[in-house]
């Protein structure tokens, strides 16, 4: 059978994103995928009532990758917790995925290091990444809302943090920095715990380094190529992976693989659903189809064809490719040209 990837394109420049990157993919595995495309997000707000149907779940679950563009809006911005957000839809997605880790690798490539705000000679050779705990902690624990007060209950359990940390000793090369908020939080005093814990009983080998998140967020911009392994949880990830892609200039050029213990994996471009570029075709394809490189070498062990994909990037930047994020005047289709003809 082939391949089934399913295609949640969702709002703003996702789905505009998404039709090229189906072209790239085809192109180094010569048409051989299935692709079914489903409403999510804000589109499926605005048909169904909800960001992520039962209809679309399911089809998630019985695929074997599904590659999601971006999702959200000021259309649907609210802070009634009685109406629907697009973002719903995402941790419902990972929620029934079982998608417990997040990987976002940052690499700045050397045709971009004069795009970073930081000094060439600070982001040189930096190459980490992030793994972030995707299915515990604040964002999905107990809620309470008054006229007057609010709470967001953080948990987090040994089995959860030892799954997660297992991920990202699993992907060292060499070290594994460990970032929480033990000198405050009890979920943090069981994170740094039960991560030296498994340390020691399984990965012995790998060095482990424990850091505060506000020392971590500082050595990012400060030394970025001493990490090579950041392991966090679900929201300290969530915000410092968005600090680590600055590194690389734009936020328009990083992919992310969302990962379970068995099952299909979402892979998905780092940025927004930029909506103030919507239907312009300036959006920046790149990080889609780096996304779509992370699906092929993660969901299904096409080493060659993903490094033939970024080698495309590459070269492309490497020529002069820059769409608008990147200070160039490249759009949409060009950009997708430009990388074809490297494959």
């Amino acid at each position: 059978m082939a391949p089934r990837v399913i295609l949640l394109p969702g709002d703003g420049i996702g789905p505009e994103i998404t039709a090229p990157a189906i072209e790239v993919l085809n192109a180094v595995v010569d048409g051989e995928f299935e692709y079914e495309e489903h409403l999510f997000g804000g589109a499926s707000i605005d048909a169904h009532g909800t960001a992520l149907t039962d209809e679309t779940l399911e089809a998630c679950s019985r695929a074997d990758a599904v590659l999601l563009a971006a999702v959200g809006g000021p259309k649907w911005d609210t802070t009634d917790p009685a109406k629907p957000r697009p973002e719903q839809g995402l941790l419902g997605l990972r929620k029934g995925l079982g998608l417990f880790a997040n990987l976002r690798p940052v690499k700045p490539l050397p045709a971009l290091y004069e795009s970073s705000p930081l000094k060439r000679e600070l982001i040189e050779r930096t190459d980490l990444l992030v793994v972030r705990e995707l299915t515990g902690g604040i964002y999905f624990g107990e809620k309470t809302r008054t006229a007057d007060s609010a709470s967001d209950a953080c948990v987090y359990t040994r089995p959860e943090i030892e799954r997660i940390a297992r991920v990202a000793f699993g992907a060292a090369r060499s070290r594994v920095t460990s970032v929480d908020k033990a000198n405050v939080l009890e979920t943090s005093r069981l994170w740094r715990e039960a991560v030296s814990e498994l340390h020691g009983r399984e990965f012995p080998n790998i060095e482990l380094e424990h850091l505060l998140v506000d020392n971590a967020a500082m050595r990012l911009v400060a030394a970025p190529r001493h990490f090579d392994v950041i392991l966090t949880e679900n929201m300290f990830g969530d915000i410092l992976s968005d600090e680590a892609a600055m590194l690389t200039g734009s936020i328009g050029m990083l992919p992310s693989a969302s990962l379970g213990a068995n099952g299909p994996g979402v892979f998905e471009p780092v940025h927004g659903s930029a909506p103030d570029i919507a239907g312009t075709g300036k959006a920046n394809p790149l990080a889609m189809f780096l996304s779509v490189a992370m699906m092929l070498r993660h969901g299904f062990g096409m080493e060659a064809q993903a490094a033939a994909i970024e080698s495309a990037v590459d070269r492309a930047l490497a020529q002069g490719l820059r769409t608008p994020d990147l200070g160039g005047t490249a759009n949409t289709a060009q950009a997708t040209q430009a990388v074809l003809k490297n494959i």
